[in-house]
């Protein structure tokens, strides 16, 4: 394959510049395969992998990167299993639902219908811990942030920009307008791994009404 622009990232990590969703989470899979590097994160337009600089200069870093992307062909897309999860939609897990549904033209159940018809993916997380951004969100369906953001929100909520479907997997201050729960914990200590959703998981809604 041909090698992405690559960028250093401070003393200890690069990022490769790879935009298409399927190939980025290709990348990430090889990489974290390879048990080279300390950490690997997919994010929007980029994939950054991280390393100990004790061990591996940045130059060395950038050739053992070149090397893997060079041995891998990412033309096939990864696919990721199919997660559901389920929604609650009452008044109080959906607080802006019925603003956003008439903002839209649409009914409250309409709205949900579009929304309950998408398949989604898990583009990235960020923002705070275990929060994942979905796409593949019906595209007429538009959602501006809140323009005085909530303090907190309770785990689990699902807020929606346009384009975008963001899950808290934790409590805390939201921008986004809440137009639903999640009924399963996205969050479980008692797990080795204790975040439910990662980056490239598809993710089908089910909308409990």
């Amino acid at each position: 394959m041909s090698v992405p622009a690559i960028c250093p990232v401070g003393d200890d990590a690069l990022a490769v510049k790879v935009g298409e969703h399927a190939a980025r989470h290709a990348l990430a899979s090889v990489l974290r395969s390879s048990g080279t590097w300390l950490d690997v994160v997919p994010g929007k337009c980029e994939v950054t992998v991280q390393f100990d600089p004790l061990e591996l200069s940045p130059a060395k870093a950038q050739s053992l990167l070149v090397a893997l992307m060079k041995e891998y062909s990412l033309s096939e897309e990864i696919v990721f299993p199919i997660m559901t999860l389920h929604m609650l939609a009452d008044e109080a897990s959906a607080p802006d639902l019925p603003r956003i549904a008439a903002e839209n033209g649409l009914t409250p159940g309409v709205f949900l219908d579009r929304i309950d018809a998408s398949l989604l993916s898990v583009d990235m997380m960020g923002f705070t811990a275990g929060f994942a951004y979905l796409t593949g969100v019906d595209a007429r369906l538009v959602s501006p942030r809140l323009s005085i953001p909530r303090q907190r929100v309770p785990a689990g909520s699902v807020g929606m920009i346009t384009g975008q479907l963001g899950l808290y997997a934790l409590a805390g201050p939201a921008g986004w307008p809440i137009i639903g729960r999640i009924v399963e914990p996205l969050f479980d200590l008692s797990r080795h791994d204790p975040f439910t959703l990662e980056a490239g998981m598809r993710i089908k809604l089910v909308i409990e009404r």
